[in-house]
């Protein structure tokens, strides 16, 4: 009898869950729907595991490896062509020279040397293909990590020409680096604004759009100025340098390893949730699974490190040689939907128990869910513990699932409790109760904080403290342009980002963003850089 009431009630509470689900739904069904924005991609790049040495032979490999490893069914899609590609020669209406030996024809009636021959197999497979150049006049191919060097392999004074000929080409995204920039000086602002307009030019002409990837390596900060950079509805930038050097297998540097701390380095300094929203993404690198010097503990914690980061997922290895836990780990379905939540948010430190020991949680689409991560630093196992109300949750009770376990653990009364091993995570989902969203009408008054600007604004002002280091901000619109319109946000005059918001004819719908509303009492203020009269209408915000 006793077993059969623990039973009873564990269905009781699991029916309670439900139904409370429901109603949180049921309660936000009639709320402006959300506004579809770029999410991070799911990738193949040729660099982590073949330099420079990039063909048309190792493109089809990987092309036909993602697509029969199971990879491509659980999301993965685009094949990126990095470095050595090109190698810098061009003809005299300053159009590139593609060497025919590494990019042959593949089928009949294609011609050697025509990258649009890789493009349609790659679209055979039903996957997506990438490109890359560099923003300044030389490219990376100047510090070369295997053979000799080569020169102006950069797009600097052909960006509208090299652009169009990528959307010609046919690819559908376009990864652009920095090492000849850097080697100029350059202001990567202005140079990556001139490239979105150049993509933007190229899409007008041929109505095909390049995903965009800003690969400064957290130079000049990309986080300040790369969401909306040049007006792109669209980008991701890469916040620090490589995890690790290529490692070639039959290359001379193939005794190359990578380093555990290294790894969790990236992720820390692509830590800015202020700046991730509305398809704008911190990059910390192609991701090493699968690479000699991690084992198996070592990559699950790099997945959820990624993944509730809601940042891109770009496998790095070579996936002809990956083993079964790994394709596990990198096909996780729970992983996978953690990273490509819709709403498109970063997680955020809500809790650090003591040095090494912290809490991360990512805020998701479904009210009362979270990604929720036990992050142990330490060399040694340790006991960890998190309150729901620590992730924002009102009841004294939620269901909590093990991603990697794959083991839905019940309704549990908090706190939970676990012992993470060391230099490991324990990822967790958590459906509980959501708490409650303050509600603002714009502000008619313009008040002494926003005088330093001088765009027309939408002002919220009076909004209340958030305690949570980030306040997660459900913004109504209606967008009545035909295009995405990209906008100035301002968090208590200070801190900025661009947002951007699609068309919606006269309906409404929503986007969401994350800021610091760390001000006492009813100080704190949202500022947008759209006049009320425009055909861009910022409607509402709801603060949670």
């Amino acid at each position: 009898m006793h077993s059969l009431a623990k039973t009873f009630t564990r269905r009781l509470s699991l029916a309670f869950t439900i139904l409370l689900s429901a109603l949180q739904l049921s309660a936000q069904s009639n709320t402006p729907p959300l506004a579809k924005s770029a999410l991070p991609p799911l990738a193949w790049s040729s660099w982590n595991s073949f330099s420079n040495l990039i063909d048309s032979n190792i493109t089809m490999q990987q092309a036909r490896a993602l697509a029969s490893s199971g990879l491509q069914k659980a999301g993965y899609q685009y094949v990126n062509i990095d470095e050595g590609w090109w190698l810098g020669d061009r003809d005299a209406e300053g159009h590139f020279i593609v060497d025919p030996k590494k990019w042959p024809a593949i089928a009949p009636g294609d011609k050697p040397g025509n990258m649009a021959n890789i493009v349609r197999y790659i679209h055979s497979l039903g996957l997506k293909a990438g490109m890359y150049t560099d923003a300044g006049t030389e490219g990376c191919s100047i510090f070369p990590d295997i053979g000799p060097a080569y020169f102006h392999v950069g797009s600097q004074g052909h960006y509208e020409q090299d652009f169009l000929q990528f959307a010609q080409w046919g690819f559908d995204y376009v990864k652009v680096d920095w090492c000849g920039g850097d080697k100029a000086n350059l202001s990567a602002d202005v140079q990556y604004g001139e490239i979105a307009r150049a993509i933007s030019r190229a899409e007008q002409i041929t109505g095909k759009r390049l995903y965009y990837s800003i690969c400064n390596w957290g130079k000049q900060g990309p986080w300040t100025w790369g969401p909306g950079v040049g007006g792109s509805p669209q980008d991701i930038w890469r916040v620090s340098d490589d995890i690790v050097a290529p490692v070639v297998e039959a290359g001379p540097n193939h005794g190359r390893k990578v380093a555990f701390d290294k790894m969790l380095r990236n992720f820390d300094q692509g830590v800015h949730p202020e700046a991730q929203h509305t398809g704008y993404y911190n990059d910390p690198d192609m991701m090493v699974l699968g690479m000699p010097g991690l084992n198996a503990e070592q990559n699950r914690l790099h997945m959820a490190l990624w993944a509730i980061s809601g940042a891109p997922l770009i496998i790095g290895a070579d996936i002809t040689k990956l083993d079964a836990d790994t394709l596990a780990i990198l096909s996780n379905p729970d992983a996978i939907a953690i990273d490509q939540d819709p709403l498109g948010l970063q997680a955020v430190k809500v809790k650090e128990i003591s040095s090494g020991l912290e809490v991360w949680s990512k805020f998701q689409q479904t009210p009362g869910l979270r990604a929720v991560l036990l992050l142990n630093r330490t060399y040694f196992p340790a006991p960890m513990s998190v309150d729901w109300a620590d992730l924002g949750l009102e009841a004294d009770s939620a269901s909590v699932r093990d991603v990697w376990a794959g083991k839905d653990m019940g309704q549990l009364k908090g706190p939970f409790a676990a012992t993470v091993p060391a230099q490991a995570g324990l990822l967790l989902i958590v459906r509980g109760s959501e708490g409650e969203f303050a509600h603002y009408k714009p502000d008619a008054d313009i008040s002494a904080g926003e005088k330093a600007i001088t765009d027309p604004q939408t002002v919220f002002a009076g909004v209340s403290q958030v305690s949570s280091p980030f306040a997660q901000v459900k913004i109504t619109f209606t967008n009545s342009a035909k295009i995405t319109k990209v906008i100035d946000l301002y968090a208590n005059a200070e801190t900025s980002t661009r947002v951007a918001f699609p068309p919606t004819g006269a309906a409404e719908a929503s986007v969401w963003i994350q800021a610091k509303l760390d001000r006492a009492g009813k100080t704190n203020e949202l500022n947008f850089s759209a006049a009320p009269d425009s055909e861009l209408k910022i409607r509402a915000i709801d603060v949670h």
